[in-house]
This record gives C-alpha cells, structure tokens and sequence, in this order.
C-alpha cells in the first residue's frame, strides 16, 4: 500500500492538484486576459499553456494526472506562468521530480529586521547572517566584541574568507591558522556549489588568488570538509584570553543564499567573560 501511495502515479495525482489550486488562485485581469463569461475562477488551462510556451493538450494531461512526469525546465516554465514564489517552486519540483530545483542564486538584499533581532536575542553567542559569498550582512554585539568590528568596515570588506587570508588579526588569533582557513575555504567551496553561486563568486576567488599565495594554493587543492555545520572554535582574544565556541551554522529559511552562524560559548566561565566584556 505504502508502495502504491508513494508511486508514480500518486505523484502524479498530487501535482495536477496543485496545479489546478495555484491556477485557480490567479486574476486573469492581471495577465491581461478577459475576465468575463469564466465559468471557474482563475486562468483557463490553455491560458497557462500559452504562459508556459508548452502544448495545451500536454497541460491539461498534467492537471489530470496523467501527463507523466516533466521535466525541469516544463516545470521552470509552468512555475513562471503560474507566478511562483521560490518556496512554491520548490514545492512543485518536489512534487513533479522527487527533488529540489538546481539552486538559483539570489543576490543579498540584505538580512531582514525580523533576523537582526534573532541575531540580538542570541547575545552573548556571537552570532551572524552571511551569503554564499561569505560576506557578513548582519551580526550582534557579541560578534562585533569577539570576532570583528564589522561596522568599521566599508559592506565591500565584510568578507569571512578577506579577513581570514587578508587581515594579520585573523592570524593572531587562531591557535592553527593554516587548519582553520584550509576547513574555511573548503566549506565555503560546498556553501557556494550548493546555493549555485559559482559565477557570483568568480570575482572574489580571482582578487584573492592575486592578493594571497595561501588561498591560492588551498583553493587549487579542491579540498571538502567530510562536514562543516558544526565544530568547535579556539581563538585567542586579545583582551579575554582563550576562548572556545561550539559554532553551528543554521539554514536560513527560503533563502538557500542565507546561513545563520552561532558560536556559542563552550564553557560557563567563557560565557562569563563574554557577558562581562558586552558590559
């Protein structure tokens, strides 16, 4: 039973539903077609078809679940007809083909009001919003205390990967410099390839093969991490001394460009000297 339910078939079935809800939900007006004499409310399915630039007939086999299954440029073309947010689209990928869409990146408009103030309610956990090219968009007080003062800097140099390979403090306060960058750059090769922000990072890997004979080397080797959502940090503070953070790095819903990183204090005593310096 279970086999059948989750078939083809049943994939099918479910897709034409959604099909059918997401055009009902649509103002003909709005597209330029007569709104008069509709017996449903709605687009008409060859007015999708013609929005799709796909056969008629094929359309309406796939709102009657007998279409097979499309492919992913079908189902590119019916998500644009049908005004898609990317969250529907991905939803009508999962239904059609079983997976995701390839990720299309979008470039940051910056992080929302709603993000700053989780970032604020993590204090003292440094805390911060970054893209796929690893540039930081927003960040709490704790992170400008422990990391860096990210305000100081002009948006074009608030970059994970400049600071790491550019800036001497970077350097200071790691305990194994060459082993922190090396797991650095090899995650942001992954966060990169996943988000589909090859070409958007062309520019940045270009000025620091020219600016830094380490990140040239490390970034012709290809190396991966086995896994980089969660570690734990070491760093020398200038101020506090040693300190540890477990960091975990956290999707950022609707936004594959967009992750949340945590570093949370690894000991009480370190949450205190925190806490004391946020003071």
């Amino acid at each position: 039973m279970a086999n059948r339910m989750d078939g083809p078939a049943a994939r099918e079935n479910r897709l034409a539903g959604y099909l059918r809800d997401r055009r009902t939900k649509l103002d003909p007006a709005a597209f330029g077609f007569a709104a008069e004499r509709r017996r449903t409310p709605g687009l008409r399915r060859e007015e999708v078809a013609q929005r799709a630039n796909i056969s008629p007939t094929w359309y309406t086999w796939l709102e009657q679940g007998r279409g097979g299954a499309p492919s992913a440029d079908v189902l590119n073309r019916i998500s644009r007809a049908l005004m898609l947010t990317e969250v529907e689209r991905e939803h009508l990928f999962l239904l059609g083909l079983g997976r995701p869409p390839e990720a299309r990146y979008r470039k940051n408009d910056g992080a929302t009001p709603r993000l700053q103030r989780v970032l604020e309610a993590l204090d003292p956990s440094p805390a911060l919003i970054r893209n796929a090219r690893y540039d930081v968009l927003a960040w709490n007080r704790a992170a400008t205390v422990m990391l860096v003062d990210y305000g100081s800097l002009p948006p074009e140099q608030r970059n994970i990967l400049r600071f790491i390979f550019l800036d001497p403090r970077a350097r200071a306060a790691q305990y194994d410099w060459a082993s922190v960058a090396r797991f650095v750059l090899g995650a942001f090769r992954v966060d990169a390839a996943r988000a589909g922000a090859a070409a958007e990072i062309e520019p940045l890997v270009d000025e620091l093969c020219r600016l830094s004979p380490e990140f040239k080397a490390m970034w012709r080797d290809n190396d991966v991490p086995s896994h980089h959502g969660e570690a734990v940090k070491q760093i020398r503070h200038p101020v506090l001394g040693p300190l540890a953070f477990e960091f975990s790095t956290f999707a950022v819903d609707g936004r594959t460009d967009l992750a949340m990183v945590v570093y949370n204090p690894a000991t009480p005593e370190d949450a205190e000297k925190i806490k004391s310096a946020l003071a």
